[in-house]
């Protein structure tokens, strides 16, 4: 592998990092040069991150504004929500009669430990969550044996990673969240697939209803500041 292709792989893996961990806001520009000095690498690597996240879904190029994280409309989300929904309760399901009892103590240990680093209080690191989350929903992905299933979720999935910063969650919604996990560990160590199939359908239905909520708000406030700078000009 040549020096280039190399630094292109580094810039796209971390970039991609960059974004999902909610690190740049949705819509927020990304600068060539800005990245570059961050990452490490020439602007030419960035280059090749930028249109390899494009492709993705998770950046929007533009000829005019340059990159920038992609943006979702409520709309949007809740089409894509729907879709994991449909698909994403269905591995929870299947991984339950795959899971031996290592499995269960790793889900068993990542579901405490977003608990304990994500409940409200002085301690509360609510950016730890995020890769906490990953690993606990790609555990289910991987012990559900299902390619086909995991390749549609898997193209479903990056669009609310994009928005889930965990920052947006209300009080309720994130308890709410926390305990969804604790119980799909309790439903997997029970070895109970509709248990575990039912609330991951509400753990997803409670993610919806918060990226929906912020996303309409969000665009409430967008139309505001228009309206505001179109009554200014002169």
């Amino acid at each position: 592998m040549t020096q280039l292709a190399t630094s292109t792989e580094r810039a796209v893996d971390a970039l991609r990092e960059l974004v999902l961990g909610g690190e740049f806001a949705a819509g927020a520009r990304l600068g060539e040069m800005e990245l570059a000095a961050r990452l490490g690498v020439s602007r030419t690597p960035v280059r090749e991150a930028l249109t390899r996240l494009a492709a993705e879904g998770l950046v929007e190029l533009s000829p005019n504004r340059g990159a920038r994280v992609r943006a979702w409309t409520a709309t949007e989300l809740e089409g894509i929500f729907d879709l994991r929904t449909s698909l994403e309760p269905r591995l929870a399901a299947l991984a339950v009669p795959n899971a031996g009892p290592e499995d269960v103590a790793t889900l068993a240990r990542l579901a405490d430990e977003m608990l304990r680093v994500g409940s409200p209080g002085p301690g509360q690191d609510l950016d730890g969550i995020v890769p906490l989350n990953r690993e606990f929903h790609g555990t289910l992905v991987a012990l559900a044996d299902h390619p086909a299933l995991a390749s549609a979720l898997a193209g479903a999935v990056h669009a609310p990673i994009v928005l889930r910063n965990f920052h947006t969650y209300d009080e309720a919604s994130l308890r709410r969240s926390l305990a969804h996990h604790v119980e799909i560990v309790d439903a997997v160590r029970a070895g109970d697939p509709e248990w575990a199939q039912a609330v991951m359908t509400a753990h997803i239905r409670n993610a919806r209803a918060v990226m929906v909520r912020a996303a309409k708000h969000q665009a409430t406030r967008q139309a505001s500041t228009r309206q505001a700078g179109e009554q200014e000009a002169p």
